[in-house]
């Protein structure tokens, strides 16, 4: 495969797929650009923090050791196509994970390996620079860091497979695993073309189109209308609060494209999406509301699908509808890793205030929407 590169449509130049030299350019590679391995196409809103390279364990150094804001741990082993030890990958990284899990019974020695690793990769402690990647506060750490202790005693990992080509009997392979199995194994090809300075790289992922049959009940929950709204009854502590919810999810059910049930352990949600096929995806978040009161809206997600543009348009018009407005301007230009949380009964006093507010997420959706038209996107 080829790909052209031009300057404003001219002096096109025709570069052809190239490969990595070496396994450790292609280690090196992924620990400062954690975004070429596409976990955010397995889970909208997932982040990697590549925080260790060659990690150690009983069954030798692991290539990459991974985290996400969830407190998953991901092991990466990255193979070179004409590598011969690629047919045994599969069995490598399950024995790794295995070591991890019978070897590092011990969370806080597991920590101090890791936080020695990070230390001298980035001059900062594992808990700064994942604060500093996830942009987290004190409570949001420990809770990452419950999770992951959770996830090594159980031996709930994850692990990806990094090449520069992948075989289809490979893919074949993860594909039978993941569905047929409690264990979560993708695999990510990196396409990688040189052209003068610059490095361009195409990642695909495989293996994240398979949906568990088997629930392992540890870190996720699947939810349904009923549990949520039971849930809710439970957690909220006024009734009009609970009758905002269900009204938001009546609205959502009705007028969203797609409205998504979450899978958190401890709290249900539901998020208002629409197609846009300017997203990867070919979907937006606009909002999302939690069974313990809150709603969050989505200024990051809607800046990563569609553009800046957007969010700051958003975040216009809901300056004009909701009540006690609890973020900054900044935090939409940042791109906070979530968004802004606010309570529903703070953002929405009145029913008038609620019903504005359904009014403002139609008008911007049908606005990025006429936009995508417009710029041949439909």
């Amino acid at each position: 495969m080829s790909i052209i590169i031009s300057k404003e449509g001219a002096n096109a130049v025709k570069v052809d797929k190239t490969t990595f030299k070496k396994e450790g350019h292609m280690q090196d590679f992924i620990q400062h650009n954690p975004d070429s391995i596409p976990v955010y196409e397995i889970q909208e809103d997932k982040k990697l923090f590549v925080a260790a390279r060659e990690f150690p364990t009983e069954s030798g150094p692991i290539d990459a050791m991974g985290v996400d804001k969830d407190g998953d741990i991901y092991i990466v082993e990255t193979k070179l196509f004409k590598n011969p030890d690629k047919r045994t990958v599969i069995a490598q990284v399950l024995d790794y994970g295995a070591s991890l899990w019978k070897h590092y019974g011990d969370f806080d020695g597991f920590m101090a390996k890791l936080n020695d690793k990070v230390q001298s990769k980035f001059n900062l402690t594992f808990e700064e620079k994942a604060k500093q990647i996830f942009d987290l506060e004190d409570e949001q750490y420990q809770t990452l860091k419950i999770s992951m202790k959770t996830n090594l005693q159980s031996g709930n990992i994850k692990f990806v497979i990094l090449m520069d080509s992948l075989e289809e009997r490979l893919k074949d392979l993860i594909l039978y695993i993941n569905q047929h199995s409690q264990f979560d194994i993708y695999a990510v090809q990196l396409e990688y073309y040189k052209f003068e300075e610059y490095e361009i790289i195409i990642p695909k992922l495989f293996g994240g189109e398979i949906k568990k049959v088997i629930e392992t009940g540890e870190t996720r929950k699947t939810w349904t209308k009923n549990t949520l709204f039971q849930d809710a009854k439970e957690q909220i502590q006024t009734e009009y609060g609970y009758e905002l919810l269900t009204d938001i999810y009546d609205f959502a059910e009705k007028k969203a494209d797609l409205l998504e049930l979450g899978t958190g352990k401890e709290t249900g949600s539901i998020t208002f999406k629409f197609k846009d096929p300017r997203s990867k995806s070919g979907l937006v978040s606009v909002f999302t509301v939690y069974s313990d009161g809150f709603i969050q809206f989505r200024f990051t997600n809607i800046k990563k699908r569609i553009g800046d543009k957007y969010s700051k348009i958003y975040d216009s018009m809901l300056s004009k509808t909701i009540h006690n407005k609890n973020w900054d301007d900044d935090d939409v230009i940042s791109g906070k890793s979530f968004g802004p949380r606010i309570l529903l009964e703070e953002a929405f006093p009145k029913r008038e205030v609620l019903e504005s507010f359904k009014s403002t997420v139609l008008e911007f959706v049908s606005l990025a929407k006429k936009d995508s038209k417009a710029n041949g996107k439909a």
